[in-house]
């Protein structure tokens, strides 16, 4: 099973070409030109290492900024400044991370490490093997750490000591895509996403299943086909969840009962976002799309990014902010869609979507450049 899931996920870029092969160009979009209105500017930015084949984010308490690498370092720095305030060498290969919150500094491996640091000192508190390989943050919540595996299982786990409360798991189809996404937890419930095309809420408490629902249904004839998984994370507020499945469909649910609110067919294996009454999705082709959050009607489309491994966006006041395969940010418009600003960073790949950091967002891109971006 985990040979499957690896081959499934090294052919990923091939199945994104394929999906793509009735467009006159499988070669990703030149860069438009377009006259700036706004400015894309670096507070501060780190070195925090290479992330290699990992996808890593960093994670931001009140105080702090956490980042790592996938030779086993994790930094903490200044908000403001950037300063760094420690580094540690947690001793094996990270593939998933960084988590915060509670007092936690949390990173999984890929032979199922979890380690648990306490925020102020960077000290190890606790070290634990879970069931498989972690390749997505840990989350913190109410004392429980849930933690997803590559096993398509989730473990709640004590935020004292690591020991295991509850265990979900679930049978997966013979082949799946390897997910980086983690899990949404909101009003004592764990959202999550698997192949197959499911959503499930489960109780933080308990690891009981609160409901489960179809986001998509495996269509074609063949495996490959009938890949329908959703690999990114859903997004969540007090009404609806909103799930979305690569070769598969957009879906909304009713985030407390689970009943479908409304689907539609779009593909994406990037993600979501949610800001106020509007939906953002970064297609499979990298199109951009808003839609209005309670119907699933279009708002507009921005096809420029075509086939620029595109990330999640990152919503703003006014704008909406991406990361793209050259380490470019772009931003748009929220209430049209259009180019407003543009900057390079590294060169190298932003695979995550930016994350919140005040006012402004964190950007750490696979070279391992850590930047505190603000919008202008």
């Amino acid at each position: 099973m985990k040979l499957n899931r690896l081959i499934v996920s090294m052919l990923l870029p091939v199945l994104l070409v394929a999906c793509s092969s009735d467009k006159a160009s499988i070669e990703p979009a030149k860069l438009v030109d377009f006259n700036s209105s706004a400015k894309i500017e670096v507070r501060w930015d780190a070195d925090v290492g290479d992330a290699g084949m990992s996808v890593l984010s960093p994670a931001t308490t009140r105080e702090a900024v956490f980042a790592a690498n996938a030779e086993g370092k994790v930094y903490r720095f200044d908000r403001d400044t950037g300063k760094q305030i420690w580094r540690i060498d947690c001793g094996f290969t990270i593939t998933g991370g960084v988590g915060a919150g509670e007092g936690l500094v949390l990173v999984g491996g890929e032979k199922g490490q979890l380690a648990a640091f306490d925020e102020d000192s960077g000290k190890l508190l606790w070290q634990v093997k879970v069931s498989s390989d972690v390749w997505s943050a840990p989350k913190i919540a109410d004392g429980i750490v849930v933690v997803r595996t590559g096993n398509q299982r989730l473990e709640g786990l004590s935020a004292k000591d690591g020991s295991r409360l509850w265990l979900y798991e679930r049978a997966t189809p013979t082949l799946i895509v390897r997910s980086n996404a983690s899990v949404v937890i909101r009003n004592g419930l764990v959202y999550a996403g698997f192949a197959a095309g499911k959503l499930a809420a489960i109780g933080l408490k308990n690891g009981v299943v609160v409901w489960e629902s179809s986001v998509s249904q495996p269509r074609g004839s063949t495996e490959l086909e009938r890949i329908s998984d959703v690999t990114s994370l859903p997004v969540v507020d007090d009404a609806q969840v909103c799930a979305i499945a690569f070769q598969g469909r957009l879906a909304c649910f009713d985030a407390i009962q689970g009943g479908t609110l409304w689907t539609r067919d779009i593909s994406s294996d990037k993600g979501l976002a949610l800001y106020g009454k509007t939906l953002y999705v970064t297609d499979t082709d990298s199109n951009v799309l808003a839609l209005d959050k309670s119907s699933g009607a279009s708002l507009w489309k921005n096809d420029k990014l075509l086939l620029r491994q595109a990330t999640a966006v990152y919503p703003l006041d006014n704008y909406v902010m991406l990361g793209d395969y050259e380490g470019y940010l772009h931003v748009l418009k929220s209430d049209d869609g259009s180019f407003v600003a543009r900057r390079k960073t590294d060169g190298s790949a932003i695979r995550s979507a930016p994350v919140t950091l005040g006012d402004g967002a964190l950007v750490q891109t696979s070279g391992g450049e850590l930047y505190s971006i603000a919008i202008h």
